[in-house]
């Protein structure tokens, strides 16, 4: 199993790339994969992203220590998911209580992937927008760029709002799988190449396998994209593969 990822800030963005991801082994069969990607809009955007970030980490480091002393104890990939998701709500509720964090400085949207290898099984959760790929099928989450972000539900029951999570992909037998913040959406012209070729970026680099022998295979592809075609991504771009 091969793992790619790229973190790069939109060409229409200055100061801070506002997206991050996160790859984590939560076992010897199971790994976490994230990307968050903060809201423009809001305030301190490269901070929501990096602190959900942190806190995901903690959480499979705490679960993890967790597990050495609970071995009889074994959950579905779902299960798991949502107690990921519940002890960020309140990790997330703590911190801005806390800190006395507003809530413009926590929008970030979130996609969450679990994998077990052993079982050879997946789930993936989106919260807010973003983009999921699945053996060859591309799914867009969007929501007219009005994401539904969990910050803004820390004051309400949380299985009452985990209920409502409707943006959830299973799957088995990974061949290909990817996530990406929406950044790979907003690929435009930033300067005149030779090459006049049409090319959908989203498919180049969440299906074409050229450079997969590479770890750096999707930085090499942004560099393709780049000098060949003349376009970069106006909006963060924050991508995580895995190709078995």
């Amino acid at each position: 199993m091969n793992l790619y990822s790229t973190l790069q800030i939109g060409d229409y963005h200055i100061n801070h790339c506002e997206d991050d991801l996160l790859i984590k082994k939560i076992n010897s069969d199971k790994i976490l994969c994230a990307i968050m990607d903060g809201c423009s809009t809001a305030m301190d955007s490269h901070f929501a992203s990096t602190l959900i970030g942190k806190i995901l980490r903690k959480i499979i480091v705490e679960n993890g220590y967790k597990a050495l002393y609970e071995k009889s104890c074994h959950h579905s990939l779902e299960e798991e998911l949502k107690e990921i998701i519940k002890s960020l709500f309140n990790e997330l509720k703590f911190v801005k209580n806390y800190l006395m964090l507003d809530e413009k400085e926590l929008l970030a949207t979130l996609i969450l992937l679990v994998y077990d290898h052993a079982k050879d099984e997946g789930i993936v959760l989106t919260i807010g927008d973003g983009v999921v790929c699945i053996n060859g099928n591309i799914t867009e989450f969007d929501r007219d760029n009005r994401p539904d972000y969990l910050a803004y539900h820390l004051y309400n029951d949380f299985e009452e709002w985990y209920s409502r999570q409707s943006h959830i992909l299973f799957f088995d037998h990974l061949n290909d799988v990817s996530i990406a913040t929406d950044g790979i959406l907003s690929f435009s012209k930033i300067k005149k190449t030779n090459s006049e070729d049409m090319i959908n970026f989203a498919d180049y680099l969440m299906i074409d396998r050229q450079n997969s022998n590479t770890e750096d295979m999707l930085n090499k592809k942004l560099k393709q994209l780049e000098h060949q075609y003349g376009v970069k991504p106006t909006d963060d771009l924050a991508m995580i593969r895995i190709i078995k």
